[in-house]
């Protein structure tokens, strides 16, 4: 739900009564990820999706009736070779979808509000719902702070809620939203439950060396991805928010002093195109050894062996280098800055999600991959 918070934070406000449910697992080609949403009031609005219009009618109903008598309900949707015309997913895939009423009276309410609240306002939160267990925990929450705090809890007991927090703080660290398999007194025995983990987590980072015309074109590719994107370059007359009105932030000042004192994480991603050796080197030393998702640098097959060479030189390790995608970007044929910037987030996107970057057509690949596995359950990415 957290992915239509901004909404449902004005329904609480208002004090509307709705149901929400929420995409929990998916397997096969399904549409949309774990934790989308699509919620309904009392008076029949809709907002949110969870299946790109497969099954929007069909869940439709299911919040209807969950408003109507206050019940939660897991429900699994597929495609039926039986009945094509049957309600379910066209694409082939198979999804299960989360139905909760929201209602003021209910004793979650002011978990989810909460929740909500925080995700609205841009900030790190988890709400951990049961997915599947025992009637009398569906339909609770928990809501997990960055620092480990929680309010709320499932009433069943006080070794769960810090399981789950524990674990709800580790999805958080890595921003993702899936579920976990957890015995249903916090161990790692006993009668599993199913908690479905909802992250929100401020946009990643993409951080732009080089305020170059190709640099510009790049910007606007990060922000339609959803990135929160920083320019940095040392001169002065280049980096300026007239070239760069798109950019979430402009900073003059040498790259490597500037990547020194900045804060990175694990979905940072560092596009480096000044291919200049002055800038590229110190730079890259220190980006190579960050804990980043993506380092690409610009510059022709020739620069590239030559930056190589001057990297080795200052200490650089090989299984460091091999973490540098260079020449940046997936061979897409690209000439002008917006074709570059588009081969540059295609290498970004296949590479956050596993993706092969080959063609579709006559490949034997699957066309959606999955999040990657924890020792406690699926954990599927949504950054």
């Amino acid at each position: 739900m957290l992915d239509i918070a901004a909404e449902l934070h004005r329904w609480v406000e208002q004090g509307r009564d709705f149901a929400v449910a929420t995409v929990v697992a998916v397997s096969g080609s399904g549409p949309r990820r774990p934790g989308a949403a699509l919620a309904v009031d009392t008076d029949g609005t809709a907002i949110g999706s969870v299946s790109g219009g497969c099954v929007e009618s069909a869940v439709y109903e299911l919040c209807q009736q969950a408003l109507a008598d206050g019940e939660s309900v897991l429900e699994r949707f597929g495609y039926s070779d039986d009945d094509a015309f049957a309600v379910g997913l066209t694409c082939g895939g198979v999804i299960d979808i989360l139905v909760t009423a929201v209602r003021v009276s209910d004793p979650a309410r002011e978990v989810f509000a909460s929740a909500l609240a925080a995700a609205a306002r841009g900030e790190t939160a988890a709400v951990a719902r049961i997915v599947s267990g025992p009637g009398e925990l569906l339909g609770r929450a928990l809501l997990v702070g960055p620092d480990g705090s929680y309010e709320g809890g499932f009433g069943a007991h006080p070794e769960l809620d810090r399981t789950v927090a524990a674990e709800a703080r580790a999805c958080l660290d890595a921003g993702r939203t899936g579920t976990l398999e957890i015995g249903e007194q916090g161990s790692r025995c006993g009668a599993p439950l199913t908690v479905l983990v909802e992250s929100s987590v401020p946009p990643p980072r993409m951080i732009v060396f080089g305020a170059i015309d190709f640099a510009s074109a790049l910007v606007r590719m990060g922000k339609f991805l959803g990135y929160h994107v920083t320019v940095c370059d040392a001169r002065p007359v280049f980096t300026t928010p007239a070239r760069f009105p798109e950019a979430d932030e402009i900073v003059v000042e040498w790259p490597h002093r500037y990547l020194e004192r900045t804060a990175v994480d694990a979905r940072t991603v560092l596009c480096v195109l000044t291919h200049d050796a002055k800038f590229d080197v110190p730079l890259l030393r220190l980006a190579l050894r960050l804990p980043v998702a993506y380092v690409g640098a610009m510059g022709s097959r020739r620069t590239h062996l030559d930056r190589n060479e001057r990297l080795r030189e200052v200490g650089v390790s090989e299984l460091e280098l091999a973490r540098l995608r260079s020449p940046i970007g997936l061979d897409l044929g690209a000439r002008t800055p917006e074709e570059t910037a588009l081969s540059i987030a295609s290498e970004i996107v296949a590479n956050r999600r596993g993706g092969s970057g080959v063609s579709l057509t006559g490949a034997h690949t699957p066309i959606h991959h999955d999040g990657m596995s924890t020792a406690v359950g699926r954990i599927g990415s949504v950054a």
